[in-house]
């Protein structure tokens, strides 16, 4: 049975037709659903009228009785007052209301004449909604929610009228998730997540959200993990495509061809009539030609197929730059800290060097705050870096897109800020009015929006307007800092095509993004900050760097999980030769007398012998026992650094391609961890000895 359901949906922004009446979805229990389009399509539109926040103005939304629905806001509305754990400890409100009729009925247990019966009944109704709700465990709750969404323990405590509007947005997310609804309907998610909060909430909605969801995303890589089900809102219409977006992508191709196909079909048919028509209307035929006429009319009318709607997304290729020397920009050393508002020190980036040779893609990619944009800016030299020295190449000419617009001429038309942008920074490259109202269809602005003014565009129009006009003006470097923030998934994906290596652009790139498919498929080199001060220099793309970490993260847990049962065991080992040794002292006490402290003595010597060494009695156990305790430490040591050698082999590339390899190596490991078990237990059992 569905959880949510809108039937016949229709909406309407003034003559606007956004829903045409013909939108039905329904969300059935453990849905994954993408809602994807162009912008301003209706996506957004849908979402609030499904969570009961817009009223449609025809068709119906019902929730299932007893069902909750959780909507995304992207302006919450939470108490300034509040800190940020207080906050999020607000998504258990119907649990701590439980708490306290619970406590209500223990008091009224306690009064004299009480109704026992039906107070023991109830305690038992509320025991078993507390548990259902999360009972008394949700302080790890909260905690893992909010560790995953990129906040730590220090700021916990911080009220919520000190945090920035995308902190505000990740504590939304967290109390929604926290709140654990029956569907969850979310309207861009990812927007104030860095590339680890993206992940963790892929992991979050995946392996541990339980109830329905549909969103709105354009987190390509979100869509391809988690959804199972694409509606595409296309013309005031939802149309459906199973499977992920990357499926999405091939059926909605296929689609488009087959109905272009019958669409041109249908044109040339008519064309054949319409030409019939005109050479036999006035001749012999003319009364057979009047009925084809009518027959054609009344076809078209009631027949015609509408042309597959084609996305006017980017159609671009950056025009030539001047070239520059084969060394763009060189950091040598480079380091850079500042202090926070509360006086605490915070370093960005130490010791950082690298070199960037024309024609190079990177990306920079790290945790919020973790300083990627003051990277770029001591590149660019803007900000004077603490530490090191930086070189700009010869004929560098940087073209720098900016998260925040200012000194922009609001009372400028689109068009006439284009022209005016590329005459300024690229004369010779200086567009006529069409020229411009071209460059201004391929960024999305359609007839009279070309010659709206900024200041009434919205934030994302004007972003794609400054994009425009940095793209097109010859820059042999261009730097761009989150720059699909504002664009539907088409026009990021046509914008990679522009950036990508095989684009045509024999520029250089420096692009600061949390969008995975666009460094993925734009990005040859990576610079990682990790948030703490390091970072790291990467020649690859992301997917191949992000392999490599995922394989030395499990190269050290598995190294931390040998030195946590190598530990467990050598304090195994110690408990038992202490155990031992009091033995072995109480019975050589006076009170055991000398002749049964011998025998005693005798005794421990053969229990030692059986519960002290390694399992068997072969050649191996009197080899170590002939060893000095130094060439124990010795074999331990060689053995451990193999250990490690083979751990840290395992974590890199090319055992990953070479299975074989890997197969060898994990049989190798095996049995040299069967080597060192002994020689650490010998060596536990000698120390004890010596105790």
């Amino acid at each position: 049975m569905p959880i949510l359901t809108a039937t016949n949906i229709a909406h309407r922004f003034g003559t606007d037709i956004i829903l045409d009446g013909s939108v039905n979805i329904s969300v059935e229990p453990g849905d994954r659903i993408g809602l994807v389009g162009r912008n301003g399509c209706g996506k957004s539109t849908l979402l609030k009228i499904m969570a009961g926040i817009l009223k449609p103005d025809g068709g119906e939304v019902v929730l299932q009785r007893g069902m909750r629905a959780g909507y995304l806001e992207q302006d919450p509305n939470l108490d300034p007052t509040e800190s940020l754990h207080d906050s999020a400890q607000r998504a258990f409100a119907h649990l701590h209301a439980l708490h306290r009729e619970m406590h209500e009925v223990y008091e009224q247990m306690a009064h004299p004449g009480a109704d026992i019966d039906r107070l023991m009944k109830r305690q038992a109704q509320l025991e078993a909604q507390i548990e259902a709700a999360g009972g008394y465990t949700i302080e790890p709750k909260i905690a893992q929610v909010l560790h995953g969404l990129g906040f730590t323990d220090d700021q916990f405590e911080i009220p919520v009228g000190k945090l920035s509007g995308g902190q505000r947005g990740r504590l939304a997310l967290a109390t929604l998730l926290l709140q654990s609804p029956d569907v969850l309907l979310l309207d861009e998610p990812t927007n104030h997540l860095d590339i680890e909060g993206c992940i963790w909430l892929e992991e979050f909605l995946v392996n541990e959200f339980r109830g329905a969801v549909l969103m709105v995303s354009h987190d390509r890589y979100l869509l391809d993990r988690v959804v199972q089900r694409i509606e595409e809102v296309e013309q005031g219409r939802l149309i459906d495509y199973p499977g992920n977006y990357a499926k999405f992508r091939e059926l909605r191709a296929q689609r488009r061809t087959v109905m272009l196909r019958a669409f041109e079909a249908q044109q040339d048919k008519f064309r054949k009539e319409e030409a019939y028509i005109r050479r036999y209307k006035a001749g012999q035929r003319a009364k057979q030609a009047r009925g084809r006429e009518t027959k054609l009319e009344r076809a078209k009318e009631e027949s015609t197929l509408e042309r597959p709607m084609e996305l006017d997304v980017f159609n671009l290729r950056l025009p030539k730059a001047e070239r520059t020397g084969d060394m763009v920009v060189s950091a040598r050393g480079i380091s850079k800290k500042y202090t926070n508002s509360e006086g605490v020190e915070k370093v960005l980036f130490t010791g950082l060097e690298l070199s960037i040779q024309r024609g190079e893609r990177w990306g920079i990619i790290g945790p919020n705050g973790a300083g990627k944009t003051t990277l770029v800016r001591c590149l660019l030299g803007e900000h004077p870096a603490d530490e090191g020295v930086i070189r700009i190449g010869s004929n560098v000419k940087v073209g720098y897109y900016r998260q925040t617009h200012d000194g922009l001429d609001l009372d400028q038309s689109v068009c006439r800020y284009l022209q005016g942008v590329i005459l300024k920074e690229a004369p010779t490259q200086a567009m006529s009015e069409q020229q411009a109202r071209d460059l201004a269809g391929a960024f999305l602005f359609s007839g009279s929006e070309q010659d709206k003014h900024l200041r009434f565009l919205s934030g994302g129009e004007r972003s794609r307007a400054v994009l425009a006009g940095l793209l097109a003006s010859a820059k042999n470097l261009i730097v761009l800092d989150e720059p699909t923030n504002h664009l539907d998934i088409p026009s990021a994906e046509r914008l990679e095509e522009a950036l990508s290596p095989d684009s045509g652009y024999e520029g250089t790139l420096i692009l600061i993004s949390h969008d995975r498919a666009l460094i993925d498929h734009t990005c040859d080199h990576l610079i990682i900050l990790d948030g703490q001060g390091g970072a790291e220099v990467y020649a690859g793309t992301y997917t191949d760097w992000k392999r490599q970490d995922e394989n030395r993260k499990r190269a050290k847990a598995r190294e931390e999980e040998d030195q946590r049962l190598r530990r467990e065991q050598t304090q195994k080992h110690t408990r038992q030769a202490e155990e031992r040794r009091k033995q072995a002292a109480t019975q050589s006490s006076p009170q055991g007398g000398v002749q049964g402290g011998r025998q005693g003595g005798g005794q421990s010597g053969s229990q030692q012998g059986a519960q002290g060494a390694p399992k068997g009695n072969g050649p191996s156990a009197g080899k170590l026992a002939r060893m000095k305790m130094e060439q124990i430490e010795a074999a331990i040591e060689k053995l451990q650094t193999r250990l490690k050698a083979i751990d840290t082999e395992m974590a890199g590339e090319v055992v990953w391609r070479n299975p074989q390899r890997c197969h060898e190596l994990g049989e190798e490991r095996a049995k040299v961890a069967a080597e060192l078990e002994p020689l650490e237990f010998e060596w536990a059992r000698r120390a004890e000895e010596s105790v």
